[in-house]
């Protein structure tokens, strides 16, 4: 896939579960991520964060939808699982609903390479590596969508070196605007409130010669 491309190393499966976590706060309808490795890799674990991050529910169960084909839950985001293993052909992929599932929401696809010429050039592509006795995450994709997963990244990086690294990350609230809120928090302190405020993107001209979102905020 070409396009940008970073790394994340995983040391074991409580940080899978935070990279889950950091790509659900990005997610936004029609987005797909698709999820490559071998058995073991922790596709799972990043399935499962992601899924329960968007529900706001770290009890949800999430069972795998091997035999299922697609597993759909109506989280703050609609998101829909997709396991493609057991395809037999990547045409299925339409009978399967795939497009209908980005009209409403995000798809998460396993085994993607069952259908790679059927997922959109703005896919995301998340593979999971065995390295040493943890994992590496390598994320690549281009436009909005890996622009946003890659901010995400960073916020919890800015988390970390505020002494948050752990933290819990969880959908607050947004506005008109760009910018958008999470509430982060950890065991044995207060919650804090994170904003996020992408540099705006002001768009062409609408009147004198001004892009709408300057008008709006000036």
């Amino acid at each position: 896939m070409n396009g940008l491309a970073l790394e994340r190393l995983l040391a074991d499966e409580a940080q899978t579960a935070r990279l889950g976590e950091d790509l659900a706060l990005s997610l936004r309808p029609g987005d797909v991520l698709a999820l490559k490795g071998d058995l073991g890799a922790g596709k799972s674990t990043l399935a499962r964060a992601l899924i329960r991050t968007l529900a706001d529910d770290a009890g949800l169960d999430v069972p795998s939808p091997t035999f299922t084909l697609v597993q759909s839950y109506d989280t703050r985001i609609p998101v829909h699982h997709f396991d493609l293993y057991r395809l037999s052909s990547a045409a299925e992929l339409d009978e399967l609903g795939f497009d209908e599932a980005l009209a409403q929401g995000a798809a998460l696809v396993e085994w993607p390479e069952r259908a790679e010429v059927y997922l959109p050039k703005t896919t995301v592509l998340i593979e999971l590596v065995q390295h040493g006795d943890g994992r590496l995450a390598r994320l690549s994709g281009q436009g909005a969508a890996f622009d946003r997963a890659a901010r995400s990244l960073a916020m919890r990086d800015f988390l970390a070196n505020a002494g948050w690294g752990e933290a819990q990350r969880r959908h607050f609230i947004g506005d008109a605007s760009a910018r958008s809120y999470e509430i982060v928090s950890l065991p044995d302190r207060k919650p804090q409130v994170l904003m996020n405020s992408p540099r705006l993107v002001l768009g062409p001209p609408v009147c004198d010669g001004k892009p709408y979102a300057e008008i709006a905020h000036t």
